[in-house]
């Protein structure tokens, strides 16, 4: 008898090991690691200050200016000259970059959309629907409400939201305001997902 319940109590502490290594097992291939996704601020991105026609390229991966010597690399992401923005995709770069402009509040906009995605093409960029001009004021603002979502050439998607075309970023601009200086927000999901 004495055997018996040994033989039992070794079978049950085996068993036991068993369900914890078999659901330690299940738990490693079904949970992914948590990606923490942060906003990332822009400020004062000179866009082409001195008018002499070239984008400015920028990496929202590595948060950082692309020199225009690799612009025919996929090393950049999106382009600002003037009020134009480019992405490296269709003719503006090799990169296969796709994008398009939604509506909604850049902090509750929780998922790139599925489809409507577009490549720039000659004559028509992406990106047009950013801001306004008043032709009294000759002041651009920033058009709220407007999200730049964009798929990557590295095939992650990013949401950017345009917060003014001035020199720090004066709440009310005027003709005295320095202009072609970008402030912008995004958030790069970095784990292939459409999910903010």
């Amino acid at each position: 008898m004495k055997f018996l319940n040994k033989l039992t109590g070794i079978s049950a502490v085996a068993l036991t090991i068993f369900a914890t290594s078999c659901s330690k097992s299940d738990d490693d291939n079904t949970t992914a690691p948590v990606v923490e996704l942060k906003t990332i601020t822009v400020t004062n991105l000179a866009a082409d200050t001195a008018n002499k026609g070239s984008y400015t390229l920028y990496s929202l991966a590595d948060n950082k200016v692309i020199a225009n010597s690799d612009s025919a690399s996929s090393k950049w992401d999106i382009g600002f000259k003037a009020t134009s923005i480019i992405i490296n995709g269709g003719v503006s770069g090799p990169g296969k970059a796709v994008g398009q402009v939604v509506s909604g509040v850049f902090t509750t906009l929780a998922e790139a959309p599925a489809a409507g995605y577009v490549s720039d093409s000659t004559g028509n960029l992406t990106f047009k629907s950013w801001y306004s001009y008043n032709a009294t004021t000759h002041i651009i603002s920033t058009v709220p409400g407007k999200v730049l979502i964009i798929k990557t050439p590295g095939g992650k998607y990013a949401k950017v939201e345009i917060l003014s075309y001035y020199k720090d970023a004066p709440a009310n601009p005027d003709l005295t305001s320095v202009s072609r200086l970008y402030k912008f927000q995004y958030v790069l999901q970095t784990n292939g997902t459409t999910k903010f």
